[in-house]
C-alpha cells in the first residue's frame, strides 16, 4: 500500500477545482505530494469535453447553469449537487504506466463503490461509463486527462439528483436516447454524498492499493505551478 492524500471539498465551482486540479498535478509530479483524491460536487454546470460536437447543447431559455470547455476527454456532461465528483490525481508512473488499464480501474472502483449499498452496477459492451442493467440506465461518467503520466479530471458518480438535464439539456456523453439514473433512485430511498463517500475512497483504495489520509486544505497554500522538466511526455484524454 502506497500514502496518498484524499481532500473532501464540499460544493465547488468548476473553474476553482479545475485551477485546484492543476496546483496538485504540480505537485504530484515534482513529488511534494503523494497520489492525492479530489471528492466534491459542483454546483450546476456543463462540461464540454475535447469531442464536443456542435449540436449537443439544447440548454432550455434562463436555465442557470455555467458551460465550461475542458480539456478532458469525451462529449458533454453535466454535474449538479447530489453528484459524487471524485479528481484522482495520480502518477500513472507508479500505476503500470497503462491508459486502458487506468480507466478499466476506475470502472472498477465505481462498481465496488455501489456494492455494498446493494446497488448492482456493470460494464456495457459498446457503451461508455458504468450503468445499471434492465433495461440500461447510466449511473456514472469518466472523463480524464493525463499529461506527462499525472491524471487529472475522473468520474462523476449520479447519487440523489433530478437525472433531467442529461437528457433535457444535452446530448449526455454524446449518447442519442440514453436513459440516465441515480443510487437514491435505485434504492428507492434518499442518499447523501456523505452516505457513499466512504466507499468510494474505500473502493480507490483497494483498487489503486494507496492508504488515504485526509489533507488538510490549509497544506494546498504553499503549492505553486512550477513547469516540469525531466519526464516524458505523455499525453491523452478519454472519456467513459
Amino acid at each position: 500500500m502506497r500514502d496518498a492524500y484524499v481532500l473532501n471539498l464540499g460544493l465547488v465551482p468548476y473553474s476553482e477545482t479545475w485551477e485546484l486540479q492543476r496546483s496538485v498535478a504540480s505537485a504530484v509530479s515534482r513529488g511534494v505530494l503523494p497520489d492525492t483524491v479530489l471528492l466534491l460536487e459542483h454546483p450546476p454546470v456543463v462540461t464540454l469535453g475535447r469531442r464536443t460536437e456542435p449540436g449537443e447543447l439544447h440548454l432550455p431559455q434562463g436555465a442557470k447553469v455555467e458551460i465550461v470547455e475542458t480539456d478532458r476527454g469525451g462529449k458533454s456532461t453535466y454535474h449538479g449537487p447530489g453528484q459524487l465528483v471524485c479528481y484522482p490525481i495520480f502518477d500513472l508512473a507508479r500505476h503500470g504506466q497503462d491508459v486502458e488499464k487506468y480507466c478499466r480501474d476506475l470502472e472498477e472502483a465505481l462498481i465496488g463503490t455501489m456494492a455494498p449499498l446493494g446497488v448492482e452496477a456493470t460494464r456495457i459492451e459498446g457503451l461508455t461509463g458504468i450503468w445499471l442493467q434492465r433495461p440500461p440506465r447510466k449511473i456514472a461518467s469518466i472523463g480524464i486527462h493525463i499529461s506527462k503520466w499525472i491524471t487529472t479530471h475522473g468520474y462523476a458518480l449520479n447519487v440523489d439528483l433530478d437525472p433531467a438535464p442529461f437528457t433535457e439539456w444535452i446530448t449526455a456523453c454524446g449518447i442519442e436516447d440514453a436513459l440516465f439514473t441515480t443510487i437514491a433512485r435505485d434504492l428507492g430511498r434518499p442518499v447523501t454524498i456523505d452516505e457513499v463517500r466512504p466507499y468510494a475512497l474505500d473502493a480507490l483504495a483497494e483498487v489503486f492499493g494507496l492508504d488515504f489520509e485526509e489533507l488538510p486544505k490549509e497544506a494546498l497554500e504553499p503549492l505553486r505551478l512550477e513547469p516540469e522538466h525531466g519526464r516524458p511526455t505523455q499525453r491523452a484524454a478519454v472519456s467513459k
